[in-house]
């Protein structure tokens, strides 16, 4: 009798021990983030439509403008920002024309004649540093010589005319690859020679000697190329464009070791013959990779800048077509009435998405100068569903997630006299009674991965159920939920 009193009190107290560790694991989850822009985590959409984000300029705009003599024209600036959070400083590749002519000065009457680029137009990769992301610092870095002097920031040009029509590197992309276990190839670059080329540094400034991409690649390549290291993928990523029966493309190519590349294949067409994709840059972000895509109209020559997102650099979505995520100035002159394109790449601060862009104040093909400018979005800010009448709520249903976890947060802007509430659903598509709307407590205005909870419900009650979430929105607007979910089917 005491062997099978023995025998049963040690078994609950394994079992205790047992569920104590599941417990503790569940606690520790992982806690995941889900846009509302993908829409492989969306089951319904009554009376709400998805958007793209609002950004805001900074008032400090433009940031630094073409004023080295090395610096006559900065084009597109193809700009390649990143927030080292090893050296505590904003640093910024940019690839300014520096033999060209200049727009220094013209009036908008000089500028309507005809610009024509001359013969031995050369780009060149130069550098700039920041503490703060607003103050620029150009430093003068004694490495490239520019005409008998190298007291300058850049940091590459070609030897002469490279190739027939290519005289320096050309739409450089340039990142810090912490995924390379080779510290000499810390920074990598991604760039248009005479043909599409490559190049490897230990610091981003000094650069190894360039050399041609291995494999069957052969694009136009003259626009902003960049790549990066794709998570999901466990490869490189490589975006440049080429030329089809829509005009200009998005083309991807993709290497295992950022040296042999695939033959490249088009991921993104243009709306139309008149609206092209020049250049987007991509990064990925909330499960998601993301691009900023610069769009030329034909007919007007400006550049404003779309989002589209991709679940795997192959198939792309365009969210809002039409609609600019960086809109262009009205005003004629202003630094980005003529053209806004993104930079690489977007830097996340607790507060908000800094999204750094080359800005010019005139046409295209025109006499144009450039500038570096910042726009911001609030966090995970890129698209959200709102309503989508003039009145009445909206409603969005996703799909179905295992709770792992305690915690379960959005990201949303509620307004004044607005309302967003959540109701959570079991698997046979009913109502879990406590997690009604009615239930749910009032959330902040503007919530920042914010908590949900319930009057008399706790989200651990759910741990290790299937359950989808349902959003009633009034003049409110909901951009991503995270914590400890696991969706359950992609």
């Amino acid at each position: 009798m005491k062997n099978l009193l023995s025998i049963r009190l040690l078994s609950l107290f394994l079992t205790s021990v047992f569920i104590t560790q599941i417990v503790a694991q569940t606690n520790d989850s992982k806690s995941e983030k889900y846009l509302f822009l993908d829409n492989r985590i969306i089951e319904k959409v009554e009376n709400a439509k998805l958007v793209v984000g609002k950004v805001e300029k900074s008032s400090a705009n433009p940031l630094f403008l073409e004023d080295k003599p090395w610096e006559k024209r900065f084009d597109n600036l193809y700009g390649n920002v990143i927030y080292d959070q090893e050296d505590e400083l904003y640093k910024c590749w940019y690839s300014p024309f520096i033999i060209d002519d200049s727009a220094k000065g013209m009036s908008l009457k000089e500028r309507e004649k005809e610009y024509n680029t001359p013969d031995d137009r050369e780009m060149a990769v130069c550098y700039a540093t920041s503490k703060d992301g607003i103050h620029w610092v150009k430093p003068n870095l004694g490495l490239v010589d520019f005409e008998g002097n190298n007291n300058n920031n850049i940091v590459w040009r070609g030897k002469g005319q490279d190739g027939k029509y290519w005289a320096g590197p050309h739409g450089a992309g340039i990142f810090k690859d912490m995924h390379e276990k080779d510290p000499n190839r810390r920074y990598k670059a991604l760039f248009k020679l005479e043909e599409l080329s490559i190049g490897f540094s230990k610091d981003g400034l000094h650069w190894d000697e360039y050399q041609p991409c291995e494999g069957d690649v052969d694009v136009a390549g003259d626009t902003h190329n960049n790549a990066l290291w794709a998570p999901t993928l466990n490869k490189y990523i490589g975006i440049t464009r080429t030329r089809g029966k829509m005009g200009r493309e998005v083309a991807r190519i993709e290497s295992n070791d950022f040296i042999n590349w695939t033959k490249e294949e088009v991921v993104l067409e243009g709306l139309d013959k008149n609206l092209q994709p020049y250049a987007m840059p991509v990064f990925y972000y909330g499960g998601v990779y993301l691009g900023l895509v610069a769009v030329h109209n034909q007919k007007t020559d400006r550049v404003h800048t779309e989002l589209t997102w991709s679940p795997d650099t192959k198939e792309w979505n365009r969210i809002s077509p039409g609609t600019p995520l960086i809109p262009n100035s009205d005003k004629k002159l202003d630094y980005d009435y003529g053209c806004v394109y993104a930079c690489a790449y977007p830097v996340f601060k607790d507060n908000e998405i800094q999204l750094f862009y080359g800005g010019s104040d005139w046409l295209h093909f025109g006499w144009r100068n450039g500038a570096l400018a910042l726009a911001t979005l609030r966090p995970d800010g890129f698209a959200g569903y709102e309503v989508a009448g003039n009145s009445g709520a909206g409603v969005v249903t996703t799909r179905w997630f295992t709770v792992t976890g305690n915690d379960f947060k959005i990201s949303a802007d509620i307004m004044e006299s607005g309302s967003l509430q959540v109701a959570i659903l079991n698997e046979q598509g009913e109502v879990v009674p406590g997690f009604t709307f009615e239930a749910c407590n009032t959330l902040p205005h503007n919530s920042v991965d914010g908590l949900v909870t319930w009057k008399e419900s706790n989200f651990s009650e759910l741990i290790g159920k299937k359950v989808a979430f349902r959003f009633l929105l009034d003049n409110s607007k909901v951009y991503s939920v995270s914590g400890n979910l696991q969706l359950m089917e992609f």
